[in-house]
């Protein structure tokens, strides 16, 4: 192709003309609403070629830019657009230039959820059918956009049911197509207080769960009732908590109200607000990316999406940190030695040249990453590897015993582990899960550019940097006042009641700004008829002390909490305590009921025995009423998606 000046388009992509190369620049938008779209996955080549197509992201404007190679006067270039939430599209357009601009619109895509009935639940369902009926003729707001992206809407839900929501819905390995692998889940049931004094348990601060389930949703499918975590759907959203004061890097706040699905019970509130640090005060940071590279990633939401969501961090960087590029394949290889944050292009141009093939070595790569990371340790620092992937490990150690032995004996070195999972199809989501455990890590998923924002960007501090180990939580409950409790998640997070004061026994870490909610479902003494509890034989040698003096203070309290952490470096524990009062006056706050509709969509999604009352509208209802501040826009997000979930069913 001839060289042609430098043409006005040319110059305002940023990208100066080169021969035989062609610059591909365009905005996409929404064909609806004209809004632009960030995040959608844009891969361009060249009609007839061979030469693998180019990547690349769309920003918050929704504009895109790329260079391709060998082209001639005869070329014609093929753009794909694609994006969870919306059809794919294709253009294809002649070289008559050195810039191409290339705009498109993209249409909303709705897809229908399967409608699978058990026979013996249609008496149920055709009741909540009726009930949902009902709700339909009050109005249903029509939210768009997402406050997080500047208005961009991820996309519409398709129409789903909480009478239709059943694990059938979820095309498992049995029936063809899907390898995603979730563990499985059983709800916590009702525990009697006589038999069951204490509820200890390791906190989570992973949110993958809930940008899983979205994922789901917005390409029109049910979750698999085994990958909604209801802690980890609480926990996504940002709350307004005290921060800790004194020496304890934690603070706890406790509220109580009517459990909104069952008013006869109590809903008691029990969060942690780790310490926040602002990001020029974090400590220097010694970070290595460790990037899948294998086969399986090689479709444009997985190893595209890494390189977009890494190129993210590397914008955040600072002199003084520094970041070592490893990736794994059929093999492990150290693709950039740890080089200084203030070098971007050079980090930048290392991600860039990142391609897939091969199969997965996982146990190799983690190796050397962690011998990477040793090896240019920050004593004073915050020392970490990054393993970005879609879990798919099958050459070297695979099994998930042998994985997590590693991850374990690599953390005591103080180099910490977090998991960034990418995908559908194959994803494992039970693996990656139990690997952040052992790491002293954390895990998300990330299914878009704005959830890689998120994560990576405004909650870097609480990604990185740790300021609180091995966190634990026990709540002895006054038998006076509650007759029996639930607690709300956190299935594989118990722990046993002698794990709370056993230093040795590893728990979960928070990251700084980080908080963590629990909630706990309590039957107050005298409260019959609601709850079935677990037969248990009576004791011969020992009675509950019911009738045993107290004082008054103990007399009002409904429960005692007790935190355990340990600071980092340390392996002695320290212990934050505080009683809680079932206040009956007032009103509860944004938060605690924000967070209790979310608990609400989660039991419905997994159609839990213990769900009562919650429907989806419901949990509209409130979560719509208690949206409050919503720094970040994400409780809007929640909001439209149920919004939208409603709308579907009403068509």
């Amino acid at each position: 192709m001839t060289a042609m000046p430098a043409s006005s388009a040319s110059i305002a992509s940023g990208i100066a003309p080169v021969p035989g190369i062609v610059t591909v620049r365009g905005t996409v938008r929404d064909g609806s609403t004209q809004r632009p779209i960030e995040g959608v996955q844009i891969q361009a080549s060249l009609v007839g070629s061979t030469a693998p197509a180019r990547s690349i992201v769309t920003s918050a404007g929704g504009a895109y830019a790329l260079q391709l190679a060998g082209v001639t006067s005869t070329s014609s270039i093929r753009v794909v657009y694609r994006r969870i939430g919306f059809r794919e599209a294709t253009a294809i357009r002649a070289v008559s230039g050195d810039t191409i601009v290339m705009d498109q619109l993209m249409s909303t895509a709705v897809l229908a959820l399967s409608q699978v009935v058990s026979e013996k639940n249609a008496r149920r369902e055709n009741v909540a059918d009726a009930s949902a009926s009902l709700a339909a003729s009050a109005p249903v707001p029509d939210f768009s956009g997402r406050g997080v992206a500047g208005g961009i809407a991820r996309g519409v839900a398709a129409p789903v049911s909480p009478s239709t929501i059943r694990p059938r819905d979820y095309p498992r390995r049995d029936g063809g197509g899907s390898r995603e692998q979730y563990d499985k889940i059983d709800d916590n049931p009702f525990l009697a207080v006589s038999v069951h004094p204490r509820s200890t348990f390791s906190v989570d601060v992973d949110r993958a769960s809930y940008s899983n389930v979205r994922r789901f949703i917005s390409q029109g499918q049910t979750p698999p009732p085994d990958a909604v975590r209801i802690e980890e759907l609480i926990n996504y959203f940002p709350y307004d908590l005290p921060s800790p004061r004194g020496d304890a890097p934690v603070s706890i706040t406790t509220e109580t109200m009517a459990a909104p699905w069952q008013p006869k019970h109590r809903l008691v509130r029990v969060a942690l607000q780790a310490r926040r640090i602002e990001t020029a005060a974090l400590p220097p940071s010694n970070l290595v990316f460790l990037i899948d590279v294998s086969g399986s990633m090689n479709q444009w939401n997985k190893l595209p999406l890494v390189k977009s969501s890494l190129r993210l961090l590397v914008d955040q960087l600072r002199t003084q940190d520094h970041v070592a590029l490893v990736v794994y394949a059929g093999a492990a290889g150290l693709v950039l030695p740890s080089t200084s944050g203030e070098e971007k292009a050079t980090i930048s141009a290392a991600i860039d040249r990142l391609e897939a093939g091969g199969s997965t070595a996982g146990g190799a790569g983690i190796e050397l990453a962690y011998r990477t990371a040793r090896e240019h340790f920050k004593p004073n620092g915050n020392n970490r590897v990054i393993l970005a992937t879609d879990g798919d490990f099958n050459v070297g150690a695979s099994s998930d015993g042998e994985m997590e032995r590693l991850i374990e004996s690599k953390r005591v070195e103080g180099t910490y582990l977090t998991i960034l999972g990418f995908g559908q199809g194959n994803y494992q989501d039970a693996k990656m899960e139990k690997l952040a455990k052992r790491g002293n890590g954390n895990y998300a998923y990330v299914d878009d550019i704005a959830e890689a924002r998120k994560v990576l960007v405004k909650e870097m501090g609480a990604t990185l940097v740790t300021v609180a180990n091995d966190v634990k939580l026990q709540v002895e409950f006054n038998p006076a006042a509650v007759r029996a409790y639930r607690l709300i998640g956190y299935e594989d997070r118990l722990l046993a009641t002698e794990d709370f004061t056993d230093d040795k026994k590893d728990a979960g870490d928070m990251g700084a700004g980080h908080s963590v909610t629990a909630l706990y479902e309590v039957v107050p003494t005298g409260v019959t008829g609601t709850i079935t509890l677990r037969g248990q034989d009576s004791l011969r040698y020992q009675v509950p002390a019911l009738d045993a003096p107290r004082t008054n203070a103990a007399r009002n309290e409904l429960m005692f909490v007790r935190m355990r952490y340990k600071t980092p470096g340390e392996n002695t524990s320290k212990q934050v305590t505080q009683p809680v009062i079932d206040s009956r006056n007032g009103s509860a706050s944004n938060d605690f009921r924000f967070a209790a509709s979310v608990a609400a969509f989660g039991m419905v999604l997994r159609n839990s025995e213990h769900k009562g009352t919650a429907t989806l509208r419901s949990s509209l209802d409130m979560a719509t009423a208690a949206r409050g501040e919503d720094d970040g826009g994400y409780r809007g997000e929640f909001v439209e998606m149920l919004g939208r979930l409603l709308n579907s069913e009403r068509r």
